[in-house]
């Protein structure tokens, strides 16, 4: 199966049905009419000599013009290279890697958008979603001018996307996704969240990331769903979008799950028709989730996932979970096989901690990194860096990456039962515990009016972990540095305190 061939059968069962909004300008897009623009797009892409396999770069903040280039891309069997407007000035960095032959951006990147193609060399023709620019088209009249498409090259193995990852073990990677693995990833996940044509998902992240990909556009437009997106999120703006949309899932980081809790709790409600949040893009704190259940009376379903994987490793369901289930992820998809291996890449007794890894259905490759590709996808296998488990219930937990693990005094800890033990404590509401030149330093976002008294935490906190906390170092922060997929960039933190 096609990715874009989701929203052509979904045009042929129900054309009149609004399959995107843009919240942000309350535009839509009917199944019959995003076809349209898709087609219409294609065209003129092809028009600049687009074809299979070439590289369409898009740089832009979430919108209507974002979703219609990427499945303009696809229909061309070319490849949607999406780089977040969070790197705007490595572009040259991005455009060197996988030389498109086109851009597609917004107008306010326009400096960094043309710096960045004169330094690749590589780049035919620029196009501004917001008009014409001093060297560059308008999409608006490349769709405008009305050329058809050539026919459809229905390769499901060809590589349609190019999602970056996180950069957190060296510069950013390019991962390609092929067709049809993804889409049948894509199936069982709306499968997993019951998702169906009666279903409103709203999607804030950016869609740049791979999350919003297999979380928010693929798993509805298999289901017929509507799809909202939103590019500038506040928690106040995006309360009552939720609310005008009467959505039925939200697709989030933990931090805009954290946000909206915020919100319901200073309404005396949640907004929308939410049956469930889905999160994403990294762990989420228990506190966090068992606000959502005790509270709010709504699951939030956790994800793990990964830009290399087109899908997830593993997700829950959306339900209530009990405590015993609760800090665990979820089990895995029924397209993944899930195991834990050794550091000598033997399988692992159910319940052992060791390194994640999946077959089944993840990438093709790393673009232009045969050695990186032959590293993490050694003997059939997806490694994915990650330490976890599956427990003889089959469910995965994820103990945090093994690069970002502590070794103090002699002993090892794992960051995130620190963290979920800090997020437990009144007031504190997201934490990150890294190393900082030997040391081990805590760092905690909390509500307003809260004062964070650290001696008096670490006591209480040390009761409920298994490590010895007397040289562990607690202290606020306004903010956390963020990755595009919504993880704290532990990286960027400790150099930030490093130097501080």
């Amino acid at each position: 199966m096609l990715m874009h061939r989701l929203l052509v059968d979904g045009a042929e069962r129900h054309p009149d049905k609004i399959a995107f909004r843009w919240v942000d300008r309350d535009r839509t897009l009917t199944y019959a009419d995003a076809v349209s623009a898709m087609d219409r797009l294609a065209g003129g892409l092809a028009d600049l000599g687009v074809g299979k396999g070439d590289r369409v770069s898009i740089v832009a903040h979430n919108g209507m013009d974002y979703l219609v280039s990427m499945l303009a891309a696809w229909r061309l069997g070319a490849i949607s290279a999406l780089v977040n407007v969070k790197f705007a000035k490595e572009l040259d960095y991005y455009f060197a890697d996988h030389t498109p032959r086109v851009v597609i951006y917004t107008h306010d990147i326009e400096t960094e958008v043309k710096a960045g193609a004169r330094a690749a060399g590589c780049v035919e023709h620029l196009i501004c979603m917001d008009g014409p620019q001093e060297g560059a088209l308008a999409l608006a009249a490349l769709m405008d001018a009305g050329q058809t498409p050539p026919p459809d090259p229905l390769d499901e193995d060809a590589v349609a996307h190019l999602a970056y990852t996180s950069g957190t073990t060296g510069k950013p990677k390019g991962a390609c996704l092929a067709h049809e693995p993804t889409v049948r990833a894509a199936r069982c996940i709306g499968e997993r969240l019951q998702i169906t044509a009666s279903d409103v998902t709203f999607g804030p992240t950016a869609l740049s990331s791979s999350y919003q990909l297999v979380a928010n556009l693929l798993p509805p437009l298999a289901a017929g769903a509507t799809i909202n997106v939103m590019g500038r999120w506040t928690a106040e703006t995006g309360f009552a979008a939720l609310d005008k949309a009467g959505a039925t899932m939200f697709v989030g980081n933990p931090t805009l799950l954290a946000e909206l809790l915020q919100q319901a709790r200073a309404a005396g409600r949640m907004a929308g028709r939410l049956r469930f949040g889905l999160s994403g893009g990294g762990p989420v704190p228990l506190a966090l989730k068992r606000a959502w259940r005790d509270e709010l009376k709504i699951p939030l379903v956790e994800s793990y996932g990964q830009s290399e994987l087109g899908g997830f490793v593993g997700l829950g369901y959306p339900r209530l979970e009990p405590d015993d289930r609760i800090a665990a992820v979820g089990p895995p998809l029924p397209d993944k096989e899930v195991r834990i291996f050794d550091a000598i890449d033997q399988r692992l007794a159910p319940g052992a901690i060791g390194e994640i890894c999946i077959r089944g259905g993840f990438m093709k490759g790393y673009w232009g990194r045969a050695e990186a590709t032959a590293k993490a996808l050694r003997g059939g296998w997806l490694h994915t860096g990650d330490a976890g488990l599956v427990g003889k219930d089959g469910y995965v937990t994820m103990r945090g990456r093994f690069s970002e693990l502590l070794v103090v005094g002699g002993e090892t800890w794992y960051p995130r039962d620190i963290e979920d033990a800090l997020c437990d404590e009144p007031g504190i509401l997201e934490a990150a515990v890294v190393g900082v030149g030997g040391r081990a330093v805590a760092c905690c976002r909390v509500s307003t009016g809260t004062a964070l008294a650290a001696a008096a935490i670490r006591q209480r906190v040390a009761a409920r972990v298994p490590y010895d906390l007397a040289r562990l170092e607690i202290r606020a922060v306004d903010a956390f540095p963020m990755t595009p997929t919504g993880k704290i960039a532990k990286a960027e933190l400790a150099s930030t305190l490093a130097t501080a």
